[in-house]
């Protein structure tokens, strides 16, 4: 044991005034609920004593609670009334009314936002420990979380990314035995030994801060020395319910009540101070009265504060636009698509360090299994690394690393991998700016191969869904279909403060296309004419480009079409669609992902729907897509589903019907 870990160096009557004011204000926001003051409430009672891990972090270093943690956060520098004024979902707080009581956040404090997901929070963490280490700083990371969601996979994957990269990182599994109803004792990991010593486990009575605080010490020790990652199993009470909308007396025998409140760690420790003569039952008496006071006050003056107003409804969802610039490559020449990004990717790491790249067989002599990729990490070997087959790391670490203010470039070998990912991707990269009111950004690039028309690819291989993509709030979601704008979207998408989903079309990757002399920047939101034309307006993006545009060419002395690429699909360029409109007064747009719910069905709707665009339509507009099934992988199932020339001609002729 070191000397470090060894002593005892908190206070323990301060801690005991942080843990009576972490318990009062839990019974404060019960009594509020009760009358009719607030909506919710998550208690932290019983947990309390974890507070000692946080008194021994410094400014710099970080905290990823989960909503059991209201102790920890107060002892991270978080105030009394700032969790008041959350409870109310005031306009004034971390979340600006937004998120619940209990999942607050403090971009100042480096403790990060609370996400409900149980164990969501621990690869973001994760992504934190790995851009401190990068970075050469002397930190740590505490994330913490319950015992049930030691059952989630992506528990699993942190704690194995941890171990791998040796990542100052501790994670604290608060182990108070249930999931809610259910008891946890036969499903936890750690009772049914599935993890071994190495990971530098430890399990601590945690009902006493002085157990919590040796491990907790030890483990920081260990992880600031470079010894890696901890985890410390700390048995504790849940002395309430598990939320206000639950009754634990419904599921816990009356006698196990009982006996876990005879172990209530803020008497055992009030109890020890009056032995060890540094406290009196009489002053205690007085500390508890000024803190009610304290809480009571607060709690009234929390109350009167502003709420937030429907105004504030679509704020902070995504921050301004960047602005676009000219991407780093040479013009007036032929480039393939695969290898305008792969000179764009260089560039970027050539100027600025905070990019990280990581993926499936990205390093050399790979490079990716398309290429994108090949010679990073033989010029970059500190900033371009392989990650294992474990998607959901590469999304939630990405969050981290964005939080932490690098930016990550992650690669998804294939977008239908995206499974694994979804969590990380819907509930923290494109919620956590909204979610705290814009104090944490994600500059997060996702980049992956999309699309069919690749004979051979199957169900797992073949996967236009940008329209799933579409679907979640606080993404940005690019397609290109030329060489120049895919280096003109990767740069832009590289200079953003928010996610970026960037999908890339298989069938288009290594078409030899000509370059302007002088490629021009690429903003989103602004759609390509690809071709002018008179009587039909054809939108697309992507793979069916090559459609739009065989059909326009053969149609061509019968028809003038004008085909428009819409490159970026969140936002969509609603301007240049309904210029074309009013125009020719005859809309089709082709896609290749599935039909219901799709961009496709988006773009009409909107069309339909206001009256400057209705107005000028001349015939109902038409949706060429893929019907809503599957890719097989004999080719006869492939093309059978997938928009065709013959089909977007088909469709511009129903256009020009009387």
């Amino acid at each position: 044991m070191s000397q470090r870990s060894s002593r005892m160096t908190y206070n323990k009557l301060d801690l005991l005034k942080l843990m009576y004011l972490s318990r009062e204000g839990d019974r404060r926001e019960g009594v509020l609920l009760r009358q009719g003051k607030g909506w919710f409430q998550v208690a932290g009672m019983g947990h309390e004593s974890l507070a000692v891990i946080a008194m021994q972090l410094g400014a710099d270093d970080y905290l990823f609670p989960y909503y059991r943690d209201r102790a920890m956060m107060l002892a991270k520098g978080m105030s009394n009334f700032e969790l008041a004024k959350a409870y109310f979902a005031k306009r004034e707080t971390s979340s600006g009314g937004r998120q619940m009581p209990g999942h607050p956040s403090c971009r100042e404090k480096n403790i990060w936002s609370v996400p409900t997901p149980t164990a969501s929070n621990l690869l973001p963490a994760c992504g934190v420990a790995w851009g401190m280490q990068m970075q050469g700083k002397n930190n740590v990371v505490i994330a913490t979380t319950g015992d049930a969601a030691s059952r989630q996979g992506e528990f699993y994957e942190a704690i194995t990314f941890a171990m791998e990269r040796k990542l100052p990182i501790v994670f604290i599994v608060e182990d108070n035995r249930y999931g809610i109803s259910t008891n946890t004792d036969k499903f936890n990991p750690f009772k049914l030994g599935v993890f071994s010593q190495n990971i530098g486990l430890v399990h601590v009575d945690g009902r006493h801060p002085d157990n919590v605080w040796q491990a907790s010490a030890e483990a920081i020790e260990r992880a600031k020395l470079g010894k890696g990652p901890s985890v410390l199993v700390c048995e504790v009470d849940r002395l309430c319910s598990h939320t206000s909308s639950d009754d634990h007396r419904v599921y816990r025998p009356p006698a196990e009540i009982s006996e876990m409140m005879e172990r209530d760690p803020i008497d055992t420790v009030v109890a020890e101070l009056v032995e060890s003569g540094e406290l009196t039952y009489e002053r205690w008496e007085e500390i508890r009265h000024t803190i009610d006071k304290q809480v009571d006050e607060e709690y009234r003056k929390a109350e009167t504060e502003l709420d937030p107003t429907p105004a504030d409804l679509m704020k902070e969802l995504l921050g301004p636009a960047p602005n676009a610039a000219a991407p780093p490559i040479e013009g007036g020449r032929k480039w393939r698509m695969v290898d305008a990004v792969n000179e764009v990717f260089k560039a970027g790491l050539r100027q600025n360090r905070d990019y990280v790249f990581f993926g499936e067989d990205i390093e050399d002599p790979k490079g990716g299994v398309f290429r994108l990729t090949a010679g990073l990490s033989t010029e970059f070997q500190d900033r371009v690394f392989n990650s294992p087959l474990a998607e959901a790391t590469i999304a939630g670490v990405a969050v981290g690393l964005a939080c932490y203010g690098m930016r990550p470039v992650f690669e998804l070998q294939f977008v239908d991998f995206v499974g694994p990912a979804w969590s990380q991707i819907s509930q923290n990269m494109s919620t956590i700016r909204w979610r705290t009111f814009g104090d944490w950004k994600c500059p997060a690039v996702i980049y992956s191969p999309y699309g069919a028309y690749l004979p051979g690819g199957s169900i797992w291989h073949s996967q236009a869904n940008e329209g799933s993509f579409a679907h979640i709030p606080g993404l940005r979601i690019v397609v290109p279909s030329t060489p120049e704008d895919a280096a003109g979207l990767i740069w832009t998408a590289m200079h953003s403060e928010d996610p970026t989903i960037y999908l890339i079309p298989k069938h288009l990757f290594r078409q030899q296309m000509d370059m302007p002399a002088k490629p021009d920047p690429v903003p989103f939101g602004k759609a390509r004419v690809r071709r002018s034309g008179r009587d039909v307006t054809v939108v697309s993006w992507g793979n069916c480009i090559e459609q739009a545009m065989e059909a326009a060419a053969k149609l061509d002395g019968d028809v003038s079409v004008e085909v428009i690429d819409l490159r970026s699909i969140v936002p969509w360029d609603f301007e240049t669609i309904a210029d074309s409109i009013e125009k020719t007064g005859r809309l089709v747009v082709v896609q290749e992902d599935a039909e219901s719910c799709s961009v496709g069905q988006m773009i009409l709707a909107k069309i339909t729907s206001s009256p400057e665009t209705f107005s000028n339509l001349l015939s109902p507009p038409q949706l060429v897509s893929r019907a809503d099934v599957h890719i097989g992988y004999n080719p006869i199932y492939e093309y059978a589903a997938l928009p065709d020339t013959q089909r977007v001609i088909s469709a511009i002729r129903l256009t020009m019907e009387d």
